[in-house]
Formats: C-alpha cells, sequence, structure tokens
C-alpha cells in the first residue's frame, strides 16, 4: 500500500469534508504541520471543529483558518496569542471548548488507545467540571473526561519511512503523537521521507500502523512564536550595551 502522496493537496483530496472533527497536531508554533494546514485553508470546507493545543497566532497556523471562517469550534489548551481568536470568541462567532492541557494530551490518548473515558481530579471544583459526570474514588472526587477520536489527524513529523514509522523532534513530539494515535486517518507532513527498514526501530517513536497518508515537506518556515529583544551588557559591567541586543526565542525549531 502506498501511503506517500505527490503534494499536501492531494494528501487532503477525498478526506476532509465540511462539518467535520479534526486534530491538529503542534504546541505554539512548533512542530505545526504547515503545508497542510495551508491545503486545508484552499480545499474551502468549512464548519470545522479544530482539537489543537493552541490555534496559531494571526495569519500563521490555525489562525488562517479562524481568518477564513472556516472553524466554527475549538477545543484547545492555550489560546492566547491570537487576537482574531479573541475577537471572533467575545463576539459569539466562535465557540470554545476550554480544556486543560494535560487533560486534552490525555483525551486524545485515550481516543487512540480504545478508552471511551477516564476520570481525573484536574478541573473539580470549576467550570470545566460543569455539566459532567463526578465521581468518588478513595474520599476524592473525580471528573469524568470523554475520549476524543478525530475523523482526521493533521500531524507533522521530522522524518517517515515510506511505511509511516515516525521519528520526531524535541518539542513537536508533545502533541504529534497522540493526535496522529487518536486519528480516525492520520496524514503526516516531514521533512525527511526514507526507504522502510532504513530507521533504526529504536528511534522511532510511532508506528506506521497508525499513519494512513504522509506528504514531504523538505523546508517549512517554522516561524518563531514571539521574539523578545532585550539589552545585552557591556562586558565587565552591568551596563546595558547601545551596540548590541540579546534575542530570547519563544518557540524551538522543530
Amino acid at each position: 500500500m502506498n501511503k506517500v502522496y505527490p503534494s499536501a493537496d492531494e494528501a487532503l483530496r477525498g478526506v476532509v469534508k465540511d462539518g467535520q472533527l479534526l486534530a491538529v497536531g503542534g504546541f505554539g508554533l512548533c512542530g505545526i504541520p504547515e503545508a497542510l494546514i495551508a491545503a486545508l485553508r484552499d480545499s474551502g470546507v468549512k464548519g470545522l471543529t479544530v482539537i489543537s493545543n493552541n490555534a496559531g497566532v494571526d495569519g500563521f497556523g490555525l489562525g488562517q483558518l479562524l481568518e477564513t471562517r472556516q472553524i466554527t469550534k475549538m477545543i484547545s489548551s492555550y489560546v492566547g496569542e491570537n487576537k482574531e481568536f479573541e475577537r471572533q470568541y467575545l463576539a459569539g462567532e466562535l465557540a470554545l471548548e476550554f480544556t486543560p492541557q494535560g487533560t486534552l494530551a490525555e483525551k486524545l490518548r485515550a481516543g487512540g488507545a480504545g478508552i471511551p473515558a477516564f476520570f481525573t481530579k484536574t478541573g473539580v471544583g470549576t467550570v470545566v467540571a460543569e455539566g459532567k459526570e463526578l465521581r468518588e474514588f478513595d474520599g476524592e472526587t473525580y471528573v469524568m473526561e470523554r475520549a476524543l477520536v478525530p475523523e482526521v489527524s493533521l500531524v507533522k513529523a521530522y522524518k517517515a519511512d515510506k511505511s509511516g514509522n515516525l521519528v520526531f523532534r524535541r518539542t513537536a513530539r508533545n502533541f504529534n503523537p497522540a493526535v496522529a494515535m487518536a486519528g480516525k486517518l492520520t496524514i503526516v507532513e516531514v521533512e525527511q521521507l526514507v526507504e522502510t527498514g532504513e530507521l533504526d526501530p529504536d528511534a522511532v517513536h510511532l508506528p506506521g500502523i497508525y499513519v494512513h497518508r504522509i506528504v514531504v515537506n523538505a523546508n517549512p518556515e517554522k516561524r518563531i512564536e514571539k521574539v523578545t529583544l532585550s539589552p545585552s551588557k557591556d562586558k565587565g559591567t552591568d551596563r546595558p550595551s547601545e551596540a548590541s541586543s540579546s534575542v530570547s526565542l519563544t518557540s524551538k525549531k522543530d
């Protein structure tokens, strides 16, 4: 079975449709499937419910789909870097299921493992638990959370072989493996593609059984989420140097 597709557009063709539940990997802007998100935008599908750690930033990542109004609901744990997200939510134009970050990761992991629900203490006594089943275990109250099983998952990995065995890099490994496992159909964007058998089995982070389609994007932009400039100090003094500044990057390369 050939899992490799010539482009992101081809990989999405016949798969995405209006009103779907999708999951998209990434942590901030690190490890997002840039080409697949752009192809999803260009496909014109709408009414999407998207599961993702975040909604990108204005004009990049999932922020592109907010600008085109293709997303009607987000299931997220962090939404702080996107002004258009804030505007749509406060205006009642975008639904939000705000989910604690660890709970979101576990909801995806459970979905991939075939576990329909689980109990957690996170969110008990807050709006997160409203309308959900509460149960006591060993004298402590827990809230039941349902697993997430998206119809389609879009994932970014560093390297894959042609069977779909995946290798992730650093922060890109935070959500992408769980997103890949949870999806009924998983499409992976990779920077490098090698022949089956070339990957050291010990280096494989996710087996190819979870992967249905692969597309290569050898030169992703990997945009930095936020650049913070701070004055550097002159050698041997505590005084800021007028000639130079140091740069702090809040999102590392994936």
